[in-house]
């Protein structure tokens, strides 16, 4: 039986699964793109903690305690290595 878009009963009802197919693989393309984002989100996050934990790490290293005044170790090993260089430097102008 046609109407007046000249659609019969089964075309009606082929449109209307076709129409159905597409609503699902748009919903599961919009489903992916939002786990995507998710997961890139998630390794974002993971990254920035990384990196904060390692500037505070660093500024551990480097920086002494608000209420110790000693050194703190970065800075020993620094110190310790530029005396190093120093005295290879010394001795290899003087025996050289």
């Amino acid at each position: 039986m046609a109407d007046r878009t000249g659609l019969t009963d089964e075309e009606r009802a082929e449109l209307e699964e076709l129409r159905a197919e597409k609503a699902a693989r748009e919903q599961a393309e919009r489903a992916a793109a939002e786990r995507a984002e998710l997961e890139r989100l998630r390794r974002q996050k993971a990254e920035d903690e990384a990196m904060r934990a390692s500037v505070e790490r660093g500024r551990a290293l480097m920086e002494p305690d608000d209420d110790d005044l000693r050194m703190p170790l970065g800075q020993k090993v620094v110190i310790l290595a530029v005396v190093g260089v120093a005295i290879v430097w010394l001795a290899a102008t003087v025996l050289g």
